[in-house]
């Protein structure tokens, strides 16, 4: 029988990592995560998981757009009047989509250009400096977790997991908690289907999303608003699944029973 099971050996610790300050564009991202776990009292080991906003990664990735920058078409205008936020923004989200699932006052849903379904495109002004201008989200998540996963083995001497997260509303659900935009080094998305449970049923459809808990958990400490703290280290955490990056946590289009 498969063994897919995760398993937390406790205490999990949920370490925040302070002192990391303002990330600019081309900044050395891996150095600077790699100082900021330097300078805490512990040592990183392998199943250890650094959780990293996706904020500070786009920022690193230079992802700003100067809002006075961009062409305004007749569907972003469109979409503007219906929603009664700036066309401006309305047509970088249409840049960054696939497609609009919803619009309507204050709301406007896409399938962004990776998959995600999301308020926006995930395009944020929060924290970001200056009145016009915004941020998009990293290029390829996935991807930067792999190449910061890479250079922070190297400066490290450990090989953790890395997880690039960003804060998502939920359908039928209020309020937003942390989910997994990228991964590296762990299962996003652990399948228990053909185990059994302690009663012996086997489990048909039980399919774990293990890189959103971890992200979930570090937002915990990594917080929504000011608290400037943009990463978390995770310890304690086992798994035996193998590793998959978290495009594996998307659902396939034809799946989607809502559209």
């Amino acid at each position: 029988m498969r063994d897919h099971s995760s398993r937390i050996v406790a205490p999990l610790s949920v370490i925040p990592l302070s002192g990391i300050g303002e990330v600019h564009p081309h900044d050395d991202l891996p150095q600077i995560l790699s100082a900021a776990i330097h300078r805490l009292t512990i040592t990183p080991a392998p199943h250890d998981v650094l959780v990293i906003a996706q904020k500070v990664d786009s920022k690193s990735e230079n992802r700003y757009v100067d809002l006075d920058s961009v062409h305004v078409s007749e569907e972003a205008e469109r979409l503007a009047a219906i929603t009664r936020k700036d066309p401006r923004l309305i047509q970088l989200v249409l840049s960054e989509s696939t497609e609009v699932l919803r619009a309507k006052r204050d709301v406007l849903i896409v399938r962004h250009r990776l998959g995600y379904v999301m308020a926006n495109a995930g395009i944020d002004r929060s924290n970001v400096g200056g009145e016009n201008r915004v941020l998009l989200l990293p290029q390829d998540p996935d991807a930067s977790a792999a190449q910061l996963r890479t250079k922070l083995a190297t400066s490290l001497g450990v090989e953790l997991g890395v997880v690039i997260c960003d804060s998502f509303g939920r359908p039928w659900r209020k309020g937003v908690t942390n989910v997994a935009l990228g991964a590296a080094g762990l299962p996003s998305l652990i399948d228990r289907r053909g185990e059994t449970d302690r009663n012996g049923r086997k489990l048909e459809v039980t399919e774990v999303a293990f890189a959103d808990l971890v992200a979930s958990a570090a937002g915990l400490v990594m917080g929504e608003g000011a608290e400037g703290i943009p990463a978390a280290l995770l310890q304690g955490l086992k798994w035996s699944a193998t590793s998959n990056n978290a495009a594996a946590l998307l659902r396939p289009v034809q799946e989607d029973l809502f559209r």
